[in-house]
């Protein structure tokens, strides 16, 4: 009963007021139990930990899988621009929400996916809920939605994203034909990537070579860590059980 009446209370007022790694900001109240969870300290520490250490007011970020923002409002205060994308309509609304709620004037947000190529594409959750964290164009179902799909050369084609010095991308298991289309700029740019790495979402008899084929693509990067900042031997990473698993990875 006093949950239900404390989101009466924020959806009244209009916003929840938390913070982010103690950074305060008004956020939307139809997510408070995130916010909550996030607020006090419990919802992925160690990413915030990556974003402060690679973010500076002098360099850019790019976010893709931006979800509801809490890596966007975070990382607007850390860097000097922020570039993300979310292709689910339901979170890309509440992502617009909190960087107005919170006047944020140095993110471009983009309700489109990053893809192969340029069109729409079906994509869902994988617990049936529109706008929670795990859309993923990977998915389709009733409870899904269309997205524009954008290839990456055009986009990076038509903005100056050389100042980059972190790309986030958890796009739940898209990351594997998405990625590729960004390596020849990656290896040119050579910004941070932290990777959600989703090998368990991928068929059984294509998970080994397909997750092996994206860490090899990376190769010019020299150190690959997990997100605490521990060394990853990338040879156990393509063994049972870390392959069953999801990783995260700070690829530097």
């Amino acid at each position: 009963m006093l949950t239900k009446a404390r989101k009466m209370f924020y959806r009244a007022r209009g916003y929840y007021a938390g913070n982010l790694n103690g950074e305060p900001f008004r956020l939307d109240p139809y997510h408070s139990k995130f916010w909550r969870k996030a607020s006090a300290g419990a919802w992925e520490p160690e990413t915030f930990a990556v974003l402060d250490k690679h973010l500076s007011p002098e360099r850019d970020y790019l976010d893709i899988g931006a979800w509801i923002g809490p890596t966007v409002l975070y990382g607007a205060r850390k860097a000097r621009h922020v570039w993300c994308f979310e292709p689910d309509p339901t979170a890309f609304r509440h992502l617009a929400w909190n960087l107005d709620l919170n006047d944020i004037q140095n993110v471009s947000a983009f309700g489109v996916a990053l893809s192969d190529r340029f069109g729409t594409a079906r994509m869902a959750s994988v617990r049936g809920e529109r706008g929670d964290s795990t859309s993923s164009l990977l998915h389709d179902g009733d409870h899904g939605s269309d997205a524009l799909t954008i290839a990456w050369d055009q986009f990076v084609a038509a903005n100056d994203l050389s100042e980059v010095s972190l790309v986030k991308m958890d796009i739940e298991g898209a990351e594997f034909f998405v990625l590729p289309t960004l390596l020849e700029w990656l290896e040119t740019v050579r910004p941070a990537l932290y990777l959600s790495l989703h090998s368990p979402l991928l068929p059984d008899e294509k998970r080994l070579d397909q997750t092996r084929e994206l860490l090899e693509s990376l190769s010019f990067y020299t150190s690959f860590k997990s997100a605490s900042g521990q060394p990853i031997d990338l040879q156990k990473l393509l063994q049972k059980p870390e392959l069953l698993k999801y990783q995260s990875l700070l690829i530097s």
